[in-house]
Formats: structure tokens, sequence, C-alpha cells
């Protein structure tokens, strides 16, 4: 498979700093939010200024090696955790984070010191975020077979690198089937009611060059009808073990029509 890319960063540790791309601004404004607290990591993530599981599960592990440069102990830092917990109750790739962080917190020596366990978070946190690109290009790999050359596809609600830490699930395939040459087309469902399509997914396709047009949820069908979509993928918010899988409003809509 050709190299897969993206130029969108969605998060980046700068220096004891947390920069989050503010994805309520979007697509209109691209602004990074400074965080150098832990509070304030806490708020992007409870006001969905970064979102997507896998992108929520890294910015919270991010977040408590943050946190451990100011707190003054692991009861100092327990707290920091907790506040990080409350942000997403739903949110499983964020206690997944904050438990395998923990984890790790518990077994360095007894009495290391807090700038130690700093270290250890923030290379905890990094570990997270390359097995998630890794992740996402396995992803990519495993999809770009099953799709015909020249395909053109309709992808619903924002699998990319706004909610990942690479280049994206469903649309890290469509990136890579763009790098290889085999897409024509992505038809981008806007995703109601929050529009993740029409503001997130359009956005990150058209700042990385690929061929797209935005379309209203109900015109899927007559896309279809006119034999203009080859193929559909989708994100997926829960998975069981036969495949069946949960993702947003309309999605199901989109499975009855293909």
């Amino acid at each position: 498979m050709t190299l897969v890319t993206t130029t969108i960063i969605p998060i980046r540790w700068e220096s004891g700093r947390l920069d989050i791309l503010d994805q309520r601004l979007l697509p209109r404004q691209e602004h990074y939010l400074a965080c150098a607290h832990i509070e304030e990591v806490a708020e992007a993530i409870r006001t969905l200024a970064v979102r997507g599981a896998p992108l929520i599960g890294i910015t919270a592990a991010y977040g408590l090696a943050l946190a451990a440069l100011s707190a003054t102990n692991l009861v100092d830092l327990a707290k920091q955790r907790d506040l990080l917990a409350s942000t997403r109750p739903t949110a499983v790739n964020l206690f997944w984070a904050l438990d395998r962080c923990w984890g790790m917190v518990e077994q360095l020596p007894v009495g290391a010191d807090m700038a130690a366990v700093a270290d250890a978070l923030l290379a905890e946190a990094r570990a997270i975020h390359a097995e998630d690109v890794a992740s996402c290009l396995a992803i990519a790999q495993a999809g770009v077979p099953l799709f015909p050359a020249g395909a053109r596809v309709l992808h619903h609600c924002n699998t990319g690198a706004l909610a990942t830490g690479g280049i994206g699930t469903a649309l890290g395939v469509i990136r890579a089937l763009q790098a290889d040459g085999r897409l024509a087309m992505v038809w981008v469902d806007e995703t109601r009611p929050l529009l993740q399509g029409a503001r997130l997914t359009a956005w990150e396709l058209q700042r990385d060059g690929i061929p797209h047009r935005l379309i209203c949820d109900n015109m899927a069908a007559s896309l279809m009808a006119a034999g203009e979509v080859d193929a559909v993928i989708v994100g997926a918010d829960r998975i069981t073990r036969n495949g069946d899988f949960a993702n947003k409003i309309g999605t199901y809509g989109v499975a009855v029509l293909a």
C-alpha cells in the first residue's frame, strides 16, 4: 500500500502544554487551545472541542501527564484523574486510557518522585498515541482491497484524523484509496444532528485534496438509485463480537439502502 498521510494534527504536546484543535470552530476557523492546566483539557473533552473515541482516550492520557507536572503527590494526581473521568461518562476509550496510565503509575518503584511519574505518564501517552496511528494504518491496509478501482464511496459520520490519533478509521481507508489511485469520489453525508460530515469530514477531505461532494442525508437513496455509489463506509461507535455495530443517527438507513 502506498504511504498514507494527513496534514491534520488534532492534538500536539508542546513542552509541558497540550495544544488541542478546537473542533467546535471548524470548518470556519482553525484554532488551537493551548492547555497548560488539567482543567482546560477536561473542559475541552466535556464541550466537544475534542471528540472521537480514540482521540478522547489519547487526549486523556496526555491530560494525565500534564496534571502530573503540577501535582504534589499521587493523591492529588488521583483527583485530577477523576476529573478527566467525569468529562464523558459514556466514552469507553477515556476510561481505558486512564486505567492503563494509572496501572503504569502503580508499577513505578515505591517512593518515585512526581517528576518520574510525569515522565512515565508522558511516555505512556505517546505510546497510546503511536499505537492508534498504527491501528489506523492497519485498518486502511485491510480495507483497501474491499473496494473496486475508481470507487465512488458514500461516507457517513466523521471517522478521520479529527477522531483518532492517525489517518482515521473509515476515513483512513478512503485516504488509502486516494493514495493508491483507486478513488473517484467521496459522497459525504451531512450526518445529522451534529453535522459531523458537513462540518468535519468535508473539511478533512478538502484539507487533504481528496475529491468529494457534500450531500444532505436523504439524498443517499437517489444517488444509489442513479448508480452513483459503488460502496458505503461508515463509523462504528460500538462493535459486538459477532460484527454487529452501532453508529450515528442515519447509519441504519444507509445500511438498508446499501
